[in-house]
Order: C-alpha cells, then structure tokens, then sequence
C-alpha cells in the first residue's frame, strides 16, 4: 500500500495530476485503457448518449468507509445502487457510509465525478459487483471532463479485485 500524495495545489492541479496518475497505474498494471474528451452531463442517461453506450456500462467507482477507519472502492454499474446488506455481509461488519466529499478526495486523492482505484493516493481495497463482468466499460479517469474505457475482466484482474453480487436495481 502506498503513502497518501502530498497536498496539491488547488482542484485543477489536482485533476491534471490525477488523470496522470491513472494512466501511469494503468500502465504499470499492463491494462489497456482508453481515455475519452466528453462534455458534462447532468444525468446518467445523458453521460450514457454521450459515449455511445448504456448507463449500465458505465462503472461508478464509489468509495466507502470501512467502521475501522479505513477505505475500499465498490465499483458499481450506473443503472444500479450498492446494496448496502450485501456489502457488509460480504466485509463481515455491521457498519459501513459513503464519506463526505472532502474526506473522499483525502482517501484517494480523487475529486467525486472523478475518482477511480486506479492511481488512488492509496491503494485501498477494491471490491467489484459481478454484473460488470464480461464487458467493456466506462469509469472516471481521474479529471473532469475524462472518461475511460476498460475491459472490466482485466481491470478487476490488475485490481486484485473482490467480484460479488454487492448491487441491486435503483
């Protein structure tokens, strides 16, 4: 695991260096990730229409604090919602939340609409719903306005990753 980044300065800093630091992890693991330019959407759907793809193809990288004070990402498909049972069933733990924006950003050094486990500041534990299996799909790249296409197989493969059910319908 490594150690947290030092501070950047300021939020574009922080998204310039950050879609660096995706690519650099997803070099060093030997993924074959494709980085898109897209404009902002204001919905799932709309981010959907944008890449040419289904919302469910694009992979939220969400990141949940652990009752130890600790971190993981759930990767979760967008036409879905984490399962909050599921997970903790999974973990072993009865208690499980989705930390403040800010406190995210410390955790990975990830802004939200950004984050991703490849090139976190730490490697926290990665744990993927198994509908994602089988397909190429979307995920933050690290900064605004970036999207990225993976072969989730091979992502969840570099990953180390933990496949389980953890989702349901939305």
């Amino acid at each position: 695991m490594s150690e947290p980044a030092a501070p950047n300065s300021g939020a574009a800093a922080a998204s310039a260096v950050g879609r660096e630091r995706f690519l650099a992890d997803a070099a060093a693991r030997g993924l074959d990730v494709r980085i898109v330019e897209r404009l902002a959407a204001n919905s799932l759907e709309e981010a959907a229409r944008i890449l040419g793809i289904q919302p469910g193809d694009i992979v939220k990288s969400l990141v949940v604090k652990h009752k130890d004070g600790s971190f993981l990402f759930a990767l979760i498909p967008g036409d879905r919602q984490i399962s909050w049972p599921k997970l903790r069933a999974l973990l072993g733990v009865n208690k499980l939340s989705l930390p403040t924006a800010d406190i995210a950003l410390d955790a990975t050094g990830y802004e939200r609409g950004t984050i991703t486990p490849l090139g976190s500041t730490v490697a926290w534990p990665v744990y993927a719903d198994a509908s994602i299996t089988g397909r190429r799909i979307s995920m933050g790249a690290g900064e605004h306005g970036y999207s990225a296409f993976v072969d989730a197989d091979a992502l969840t493969a570099a990953l180390g990753a933990v496949v389980a059910d953890i989702s349901e319908p939305n």
